[in-house]
């Protein structure tokens, strides 16, 4: 096997070479081989592709559809998310112009961060956060600016914002909102939506929408702040989570034509374009499948208030998720608030693999993150173990 160059060591990019990988990945990847272990780390759907979905794109490889894409993807996609974006949230955008079909929401987040950060420039990331909104910032050459939110029930406050901005100052190139949220579950409401795009109007910022989880709401109707101030927004969406497509990795760019020239440059440099047999499968969930994730959300709502009942009789404390499928369970004071420590102990002794909170940023630490789109009997067998878990650490206290 080659070993690099010794005159070669450390002539990387400085950037990426400071940043370490995933925690979520890095994790879940460190406790994996432990025998027995029960599995609620990642952000995997617990359910199929649907079936119309998946016969679509074994059309478009029967039909020889083996051709590079046009690289903002096809025109059948992009009408299809045009669609899509106007029937659900009565959001207009041109498909021609103003949409881009990525390799997942994870491409799309790099090539929008990419076309829109100079060196210098800061981006507001309300924390605890999806672990790759930090290293995607940074390697673009930007500045994160993390805000924690734990105080205020895990939401940006308008009032928190317009601190963070006067204290920030004219470097504030953007803001990243996610809901509902990557790890909390919290979804915004409308009233609370309007609040932070009332601020936002009032500078020349911009807001990237993180809404991949936007069809999966108990009980709560989802509102795209696009709906607010559109010409300031950035959306991002996807069909991973929606249609359970995690392995397609088809994700989309919405936004006003002035951005989207860039963007759709940025996109084509890194990845050309998406696969034909993956956007004809997108197309087909997003044009004849938007009842497609109700069937789950009724199974993840009772996924969901099963682990917290759970939980809340070993006394971990929960703010009851309204979108997504995670709980952020507060660490009984009993144990270890060290959250490395406290999942690695859950690992190797329960036999439950969660993720630790501290990998989501400020406001993280003393929590764990459950991801309850696991299957009903990986989710029973779990809460089992936890529970003889803290009948025998009690019997040892």
């Amino acid at each position: 096997m080659p070993e690099l160059s010794a005159a070669l060591k450390g002539q990387v990019n400085q950037k990426l070479d400071s940043i370490g990988p995933s925690g979520i990945r890095a994790f879940d990847q460190k406790i994996s081989g432990i025998p027995g272990l029960v599995k609620l780390t990642l952000g995997e759907p617990g359910f199929n592709t649907p079936e119309h979905v998946k016969e679509a794109g074994i059309r478009s490889i029967q039909n020889n559809d083996s051709h590079y894409s046009a690289q903002k993807g096809t025109p059948a996609l992009r009408n299809a998310i045009s669609g899509f974006l106007k029937k659900r949230h009565g959001l207009d955008y041109n498909p021609e112009t103003e949409i881009v079909a990525t390799i997942g929401a994870t491409e799309a987040l790099a090539a929008s961060l990419s076309a829109m950060l100079n060196p210098g420039d800061k981006v507001i990331i309300p924390t605890p956060a999806f672990a790759l909104y930090v290293p995607l910032v940074t390697v673009a050459g930007g500045i994160p600016v993390e805000v924690d939110t734990s105080k205020d029930h895990f939401i940006l406050t308008a009032e928190r914002l317009n601190e963070t901005l006067a204290r920030e100052g004219d470097a504030v190139k953007a803001l990243i909102l996610t809901y509902p949220n990557n790890p909390t579950g919290v979804e915004y409401s409308e009233k609370e939506l309007q609040a932070l795009a009332d601020v936002v109007a009032q500078k020349p910022i911009f807001v990237i929408a993180d809404e991949i989880y936007s069809e999966l709401t108990y009980d709560v109707t989802h509102h795209s702040i696009a709906a607010m101030i559109p010409e300031q927004t950035v959306l991002i969406n996807g069909l991973s989570k929606s249609h359970a497509m995690t392995g397609y990795r088809v994700g989309y760019i919405a936004a006003p034509a002035g951005f989207i020239k860039n963007a759709a440059k940025m996109h084509a440099f890194l990845v050309t374009a998406p696969s034909n047999p993956a956007q004809a499968a997108a197309a087909e969930a997003l044009a004849n499948g938007m009842d497609d994730p109700k069937e789950m959300c009724v199974q993840y709502k009772k996924s969901r208030d099963y682990v917290i009942a759970c939980l809340d009789k070993l006394g971990f404390e929960t703010v009851p998720p309204k979108g997504a499928f995670y709980i952020f369970a507060k660490i009984p004071a009993r144990y270890s608030q060290n959250s490395v420590e406290f999942a690695t102990e859950l690992a190797q002794k329960a036999k439950v693999g969660v993720i630790p909170g501290s990998a989501f940023g400020p406001g993280g630490e003393g929590y764990i993150r459950i991801s309850y789109a696991a299957s009903v009997e990986d989710l029973h067998a779990a809460m089992a173990n936890l529970e003889a878990f803290a009948k025998s650490e009690s019997s040892v206290a």
